[in-house]
């Protein structure tokens, strides 16, 4: 499918929208969320994202591949100018308007799974968000700015809302949860062999933290229950009353619906066993 047929999809989605949940809703449940896009769009202060300042970007993100200034997506910023068509090609394929490549830590790997429906919903919300202007800097990259993430993506059918762990494998995967706890080897994500093993270190305010092994090994959630996966998953909370750390976005996280951590949590069961990374 071309993206000249985005609009039409976006109204034949409206036309068709559950009472129960309008596009504009559904958007809004993902980006504040499961997705968690303010995790980095959304500028920090001492208690955490800025209300008033949602998607205005600012946030900083250093490693030693990058330093990257997480870009302004409001309608404040050059994104007002960008169609709907586009703006859904440069969240989905990573390619902005005038063909350039969006660089990580966006997820864009991840992102080509995201469904139509859902796609238009987070356009749609997106566009209903207070416009920020401000200026961020330029980001600064030590490694090679990929060409592409793919070839054009086409469609992508929905994925029907049910505790079930193909829905639960489409949530992780839109929600980015296996960038951060799957190593990356010198051309990229070890999606392949090492998915979900954890070992990556966050460096931030907090110190340094260590993303967690997801496989269903005993080196991962296999001893866990589903509630106390749970708890870990929305507020950051291990059965020993431990504390963990950023760059989880819990708190967006606890924005989930039971049935759709239900389907996580079910997916999740399913990841083969791997190892700690020593």
């Amino acid at each position: 499918m071309k993206l000249v047929s985005f609009t039409l999809i976006t109204g034949l989605l409206v036309a068709n929208a559950a009472a129960a949940e309008t596009l504009l809703e559904r958007g809004a449940y993902l980006v504040q969320g499961p997705m968690a896009c303010g995790n980095c769009h959304t500028p920090k202060g001492p208690g955490g994202p800025i209300a008033d300042m949602e998607m205005g970007g600012g946030f900083v993100i250093t490693t030693p591949r990058f330093e990257v200034h997480v870009p302004n997506i409001s309608p404040g910023s050059r994104v007002a100018e960008w169609s709907d068509a586009e703006l859904a090609r440069a969240i989905r394929e990573g390619i902005r308007p005038d063909g350039t490549v969006i660089r990580p830590p966006m997820a864009i790997e991840l992102y080509r799974h995201i469904s139509d429906a859902d796609l238009a919903a987070v356009v749609a919300y997106l566009r209903s968000l207070p416009a920020i202007t401000q200026t961020i800097p330029e980001s600064t990259y030590h490694i090679p700015v990929p060409a592409s993430y793919g070839p054009p993506v086409g469609s992508v059918p929905d994925t029907p809302h049910e505790v079930s762990v193909q829905y639960g494998g489409y949530l992780v995967t839109v929600a980015h949860c296996m960038e951060c706890h799957t190593p990356i080897g010198p051309n990229g994500h070890l999606y392949e062999t090492d998915l979900g093993r954890g070992g990556r270190e966050f460096s931030g305010p907090w110190g340094a933290s260590v993303s967690s092994n997801l496989t269903n090994g005993v080196d991962g959630l296999a001893d866990y229950s589903d509630d106390e996966i749970i708890d870990m998953i929305t507020i950051g909370k291990r059965p020993d009353g431990s504390a963990m750390q950023p760059p989880m976005p819990y708190a967006f996280l606890a924005r989930s619906t039971p049935e759709d951590l239900a389907a996580i949590v079910m997916y999740l069961r399913t990841v083969p066993p791997l190892p700690d990374v020593n």
